[in-house]
């Protein structure tokens, strides 16, 4: 079955600039438990194909590690409506440049069936949760 690329939604991105050194920010978006601390509950591994799972509002979300580049690159496959989430981390002069992209968006009347909403509903659901959790939760963590 073909999918027609150019009706789905565009991408979910969020840059900001942390005040805190990328190796700071890199062990918080790439640890367990660095990740609970401005996410959600999770049993992520830093390995190439290690599975694990966010607890997400609608529950456990599968998730798989698909590409890794510490410190700069970090992506995995987010539940099982073909999200991929991907962070990209810049060094700045001792501060980090961290870019949060959620692709792989459907179509903007496809129904998401965990969320039973349009896929449009959610991305701008989800677009307006990241802007929340990269700068206000994720800045806090790091900045500390």
């Amino acid at each position: 079955m073909e999918t027609n690329n150019q009706n789905v939604l565009p991408d979910i991105k969020q840059t900001v600039i942390f005040n805190a050194p990328i190796q700071k920010v890199w062990d918080t978006v790439s640890t367990a438990e660095g990740i609970a601390s401005w996410f959600m509950p999770n049993d992520f591994q830093a390995k190439v194909g290690h599975e694990f799972h966010v607890q997400s509002p609608f529950g456990p979300s599968p998730c798989k590690v698909v590409e890794l580049d510490a410190p700069n690159r970090l992506t995995f496959t987010w539940d099982t409506e073909g999200w991929i989430v991907t962070f990209i981390l810049i060094e700045v002069s001792g501060k980090t440049e961290f870019t949060l992209i959620h692709s792989g968006w459907k179509q903007p009347d496809a129904i998401l069936p965990k969320a039973n909403d349009k896929s449009s509903v959610i991305r701008d659901r989800m677009n307006y949760g990241w802007m929340g959790i990269v700068n206000e939760r994720l800045k806090k963590v790091v900045e500390e």
